[in-house]
């Protein structure tokens, strides 16, 4: 079922053990009860309403929500962002080009023309919860440093210095505060 959480199951395993329950009169040890609980894996599923990041391509860096499954290899994906840089037209992609987020816009219906995925994507607020993501922050942290300039990376460089610097200084004082006491 879609969106469905985790399940879980309870299974016994009878495992040795030499003082407890349960006897055999064909084998020389005895076994004892175990129980296990047993959770169902959360797969990212390629599903109608799944947002992609797309990787390659034109549009690479772009999300994207699933509007139809064409066959087992590619999807039809529509991307209509509030912010008009970030927006995909209507295309089909290779799901090789394709990372899956945690991400669903959840009632979208199969083949749904723009609008109502924008209004969805409006609805369920996406760019804002893709902006809050560690994996966004990451890219946006990456790109930033990729695009900087020589003299950017020296003053990166002299405050990394300068605050490993004040958690040294600082750690001084608390290891002479503990040698005196």
């Amino acid at each position: 079922s879609r969106n469905s959480p985790a399940q879980t199951w309870t299974i016994r395993l009878f495992r040795q053990q030499p003082s407890r329950l349960i006897s055999n009169p064909r084998l020389s040890t005895n076994y004892a009860m175990a129980d296990i609980d047993v959770k169902l894996a959360s797969w990212k599923l390629v599903e109608v309403g799944r947002l992609v990041l797309i990787r390659r391509g034109p549009f690479a860096g772009k999300l994207a929500a699933i509007v139809e499954i064409v066959d087992h290899r590619r999807v039809l994906v529509d991307g209509p962002s509030s912010e008009e840089q970030k927006t995909v037209p209507r295309h089909v992609l290779p799901l090789a080009h394709a990372t899956l987020t945690p991400f669903t816009i959840p009632a979208l219906p199969r083949a749904a023309g723009t609008g109502p995925v924008k209004k969805l994507w409006a609805k369920n607020e996406i760019d804002g919860k893709w902006a809050k993501s560690s994996f966004a922050q990451k890219t946006e942290k990456a790109d930033r440093r990729k695009n900087l300039t020589d003299f950017e990376r020296f003053k990166v460089l002299r405050l990394r210095k300068q605050a490993r610097y004040e958690v040294q200084k600082s750690f001084a004082k608390v290891r002479a505060t503990a040698a005196k006491s």
